[in-house]
C-alpha cells in the first residue's frame, strides 16, 4: 500500500536524520573549542554547521508529520471527535499542505538546478558549495509532500471506515 510505503521511506530517513543531530552537536562545540579556545575558526566549519541544522529540519519534516509532531493551535481541533479531526486534517492536507509542500518544493528545485549550474560556492573564505543544501529545500519538502499525501489517504479510510489502515496512528486520529 502505498501510504505504509511512504510511512516507511520517512520512518527510515527521519531515523537517520536524528544522527545528525548527534553531528551537529559535536561540529557546535567543535567550533566553539576551537574560536574561544585556541582563537581559530573556519567558514567551512561554521557552514556546515548550519548545513547540518538545515538538513534536520528539512529532512525531518515528513518524519515529524508522520508522528504528529508539527506545532498546531489546538483551541478546536482538540475539542472536536475524531471524524471532524479526520475531516480537518484532510481538508487541511489537500488545500494547504500539499499546495504549500509542492510550491516551495518546486521553487526549490529551480534554485537548486541555478546553483548546480553556475557551482555557486559561498561568498565567504574556505566557504562551502552552495548546491548541496539548495538540493535539500526539494528533498525535504518532497518528503513532507509525500508524508502529507499518506496522512491524507489514511484520513480518507478512516472516514470510510477502513480502520485497518490506521492502526499504527490510532492514537493520532482518535
Amino acid at each position: 500500500m502505498l501510504s505504509r510505503a511512504i510511512d516507511r521511506l520517512n520512518g527510515a530517513i527521519g531515523r537517520a536524520v536524528k544522527w545528525l543531530v548527534l553531528l551537529a552537536t559535536l561540529v557546535s562545540a567543535g567550533n566553539a573549542v576551537m574560536r574561544y579556545g585556541f582563537d581559530l575558526s573556519s567558514n567551512a566549519w561554521l557552514e556546515l554547521q548550519w548545513y547540518l541544522f538545515a538538513l534536520i529540519f528539512l529532512l525531518g519534516a515528513g518524519y515529524t508529520h508522520q508522528h504528529n509532531g508539527h506545532v498546531r493551535i489546538d483551541v478546536l481541533y482538540g475539542r472536536f471527535n475524531p471524524r471532524m479531526r479526520a475531516w480537518v486534517d484532510l481538508v487541511g492536507g489537500l488545500l494547504f499542505l500539499l499546495p504549500m509542500a509542492g510550491l516551495i518544493g518546486w521553487l526549490g528545485w529551480s534554485a537548486f538546478l541555478t546553483s548546480w549550474n553556475v557551482s555557486e560556492t559561498s561568498p565567504d573564505a574556505g566557504g562551502l558549495l552552495r548546491w548541496p543544501i539548495k538540493l535539500a529545500i526539494p528533498l525535504g519538502f518532497g518528503l513532507l509532500c509525500l508524508q502529507g499525501l499518506s496522512e491524507i489517504i489514511k484520513r480518507a479510510a478512516f472516514l470510510a471506515g477502513r480502520l485497518d489502515l490506521l492502526e499504527e496512528h490510532a492514537e493520532e486520529v482518535v
